[in-house]
């Protein structure tokens, strides 16, 4: 028997086989499915035209109403209401509600609901995130989300896989994002299409598991159908307390075949920024040095964990927000709001001048809490900066680490954090 990869000995798992291969389609059993307020209203609609009484598992679904929540006008408390009614009437376990929510890729794992060796279907593209813990997880349609609820059953082509090796240590400032937004711009954001991402090597092992979703995260912006980290001793002891269920960890064999390998030294990396309108136009922050920008935003699935807060905070703490700059800080859950406020985080981010606002995507997908107006440029931690990703058209989103965008906030201007602290 070949070796095989972490993501295609899951899928092997799930579809009752003994291996599968790329390019395969197969049928498998789904351990977790997610929807959120905009896409999980348009599966329960097709839900219910399918006739079906009962989801297969009232345990294995997971709704987050995060998108334009606290309800941003009429149709999103709609959307909202949709949700609630479904899971009360479905007896749903995981259904999180405004209060008690957070954004959902950083809402699951906290809560324990993602371990090694699960395979996770989400309504949501950024779904990927969960590979950080040795799921194998992606995004799905809300049709898909729709079966899934009545039939616990997801189907797939297996992907190939493309293994990329980070080697040296990181520089200051430099963590999860920076490789990830490197690795975009190295391989574009169709690099890795419908392939799955092995991250690996000493740089990577190094991260903390904040540090790990980040990456993983930003699969999609690649076009991968999912990134993962295989397990180790962070994500043990990340999983310790946490998850109750038993769970048995996947890993790829040593000779298992790859598509691709690609290997990079970061030793010498420097804080990355995508420029418009690409996840993919990624530089070294020297190069946006100068630019102005009107607004930052701290938070989102990609970087609103408590590690990214601590950076922020660590550059903020006695220096204000530029006069001209709006600054939004977004904690990604209600936890690591609570422990930001603990910490003293949310003071050193007020008393710079910063808003501070309860867990929601919000200005992400220019929903809410952040919407930019013509002309605007905003720097954000966040993973996508398409045209209008914020807000109108011809605004210009600009993504960072929070490191580089705490810095920013201060400044004005695109500026390495190492001229502020």
């Amino acid at each position: 028997m070949a070796g095989k990869t972490m993501v295609e000995k899951i899928l092997a798992r799930g579809a009752g086989r003994e291996e599968v291969s790329p390019g395969e389609l197969i049928n498998v059993k789904v351990d977790l499915a997610l929807g959120n307020d905009i896409t999980a209203p348009v599966a329960i609609k097709e839900f219910n035209r399918l006739g079906v009484k009962e989801v297969f598992d009232p345990d294995k679904i997971a709704l987050v109403p995060d998108h334009f929540t606290p309800n941003r006008d009429l149709a999103a408390a709609e959307q909202a209401k949709v949700l609630r009614e479904f899971s009360r009437y479905h007896r749903i376990k995981h259904y999180y509600e405004v209060g008690r929510m957070g954004v959902e890729h950083a809402l699951l794992p906290e809560q324990g609901l993602i371990w090694p060796g699960q395979i996770v279907i989400g309504a949501d593209s950024h779904s990927c995130t969960y590979g950080a813990l040795g799921a194998f997880a992606t995004g799905v349609g809300s049709t898909d989300l729709a079966a899934a609820m009545a039939l616990g059953e997801a189907w797939f082509r297996v992907p190939s896989t493309l293994q990329f090796i980070y080697r040296g240590v990181l520089p200051p400032w430099v963590g999860g994002k920076d490789l990830i937004l490197y690795t975009i711009g190295q391989i574009g954001v169709e690099g890795a299409r419908y392939r799955a991402m092995e991250l690996c090597g000493e740089a990577v092992e190094a991260l903390s598991m904040d540090g790990r979703l980040t990456m993983t995260n930003m699969a999609i912006e690649a076009g991968g159908k999912c990134g993962y980290i295989q397990p180790d001793r962070v994500t043990e002891e990340y999983l310790d307390g946490r998850v109750e269920h038993p769970y048995q960890p996947v890993y790829s064999d040593p000779e298992a075949l790859y598509e691709e390998v690609y290997a990079f030294d970061v030793s010498n990396l420097e804080p990355q920024v995508a420029f418009p309108h690409s996840p993919a136009n990624s530089r070294p922050v020297g190069e946006a040095s100068g630019i102005e920008i009107d607004q930052v935003v701290i938070g989102s699935c990609t970087n609103g964990r408590l590690e990214d807060l601590k950076v922020a905070a660590q550059i903020l703490q006695g220096h204000e927000v530029h006069p001209r700059v709006r600054l939004i800080v977004i904690p990604a859950t209600q936890l690591i709001y609570r422990q930001a406020l603990e910490e003293g985080l949310l003071e050193i981010f007020v008393k710079a001048g910063a808003a501070v606002s309860t867990p929601t995507c919000g200005p992400c997908l220019g929903g809410h809490m952040g919407v930019l107006a013509a002309g605007e440029k905003a720097l954000a931690t966040t993973n996508r900066n398409f045209i209008g990703r914020m807000g109108h058209p011809e605004s210009k989103v600009y993504l960072s680490g929070p490191a580089v965008a705490a810095a920013s906030a201060v400044t004005g201007t695109i500026t390495h954090p190492g001229e502020v602290v």
